[in-house]
């Protein structure tokens, strides 16, 4: 090389002709995606699910809620009797659930449900603090305080009062039947306790009406006896009882050496039902003859209204399954919606 030159390198660059840049691959716009719609809760819509179901066994509540029933006839009904001139304006409801299991079609399968029921009851005042336990398994009926069973009347706060301090909304006009009794600690009572759950009624006594055992003349017969206890229903004005006891002795339900002692017993339980009509009777009489004038007017126009869920495609169609009938203590339903 010679002196004074300059040596080329390799990272000398070699230029290029202008060259015009290169477009901007264009990004392909997302789809405007379309805006949600939440529907408005409305006011009263989780009022059925607050009243607690009466009497049904625990393992089946979850399959009480598995379908989305529509009670929006229980809400609109109740929000147009608290307006003016509506039947509940300026009074109060009380609600309590209960279930009926009812084979029903859905989706093109008959399966047994069990339907969800709310019963209204348009009174002044709580309708009963107590609780009736029975069953076809048990000797003798129970009527208890609710409170034992750890239900009680609530007030219930519609979705809109909810933000409101409970001590400064206005007063309550509507109350539901609930149970504070926590599931989880189901496990830790007694079989007899738990199994008490299942054969709740909720209590009602009519002064105005003669109760439906004032009436009876049917004594329920369960007699001790070897090999087997004897199961029946005597009748103390259509059945005589010689009679009735040789009919068990040929039917062989009874051994021939138990007819006197049979005998006895029935008339010993006669006599017991006997008293006990007497006596309800008696404390009917004396309650009415205690109650003041405003109270026997509340009684008078007491009405009970049985809601059953209305058609959804969501729920199995009831239509076809409603019945008047509440239970023995409420008796029929004024009015079913």
């Amino acid at each position: 090389m010679r002196k004074g030159t300059k040596r080329k390198t390799n990272q000398e660059k070699v230029s290029k002709p202008d060259q015009p840049p290169r477009p901007k691959r264009a990004k392909p716009s997302k789809p405007e995606s379309e805006p949600e719609y939440f529907e408005d809760q409305r006011n009263l819509e989780d009022l059925w699910k607050e009243t607690f179901p009466v009497g049904t066994e625990w393992d089946q509540l979850d399959t009480v809620y598995q379908f989305k029933w529509d009670f929006s006839n229980l809400e609109v009904r109740i929000e147009n009797a608290f307006e003016e001139g509506g039947v509940l304006h300026e009074k109060k409801v009380y609600l309590f659930g209960c279930t009926e299991p009812q084979l029903v079609m859905f989706k093109g399968e008959n399966k047994v449900v069990c339907i969800p029921v709310v019963v209204a009851v348009a009174s002044p005042f709580p309708p009963s603090d107590k609780i009736g336990i029975n069953s076809v398994q048990r000797e003798s009926e129970e009527i208890i305080p609710m409170k034992q069973m750890k239900m009680d009347w609530v007030p219930y706060i519609p979705l809109e009062g909810r933000d409101s301090q409970v001590d400064r909304l206005k007063s309550h006009k509507i109350f539901i039947l609930r149970c504070t009794q926590r599931r989880s600690a189901l496990k830790h009572l007694k079989l007899d306790r738990l199994k008490k759950y299942e054969y709740c009624l909720p209590y009602f006594y009519q002064p105005f009406k003669e109760d439906e055992l004032e009436q009876s003349t049917e004594v329920q017969i369960i007699y001790p006896a070897e090999p087997k206890p004897v199961f029946c229903e005597f009748d103390w004005e259509l059945d005589e009882l010689e009679e009735f006891t040789d009919k068990l002795i040929e039917e062989e339900e009874l051994l021939e050496d138990q007819k006197d002692a049979f005998k006895e017993f029935v008339k010993e339980k006669v006599r017991e039902a006997k008293k006990a009509n007497r006596e309800a009777r008696e404390a009917r009489k004396k309650a009415i003859a205690d109650m003041s004038e405003e109270t026997k007017a509340a009684f008078e126009t007491m009405r009970f209204y049985k809601f059953y869920p209305v058609q959804s495609p969501d729920a199995p169609d009831v239509s076809n399954v409603k019945s008047p009938f509440i239970n023995r203590y409420y008796g029929k339903a004024h009015e079913v919606l």
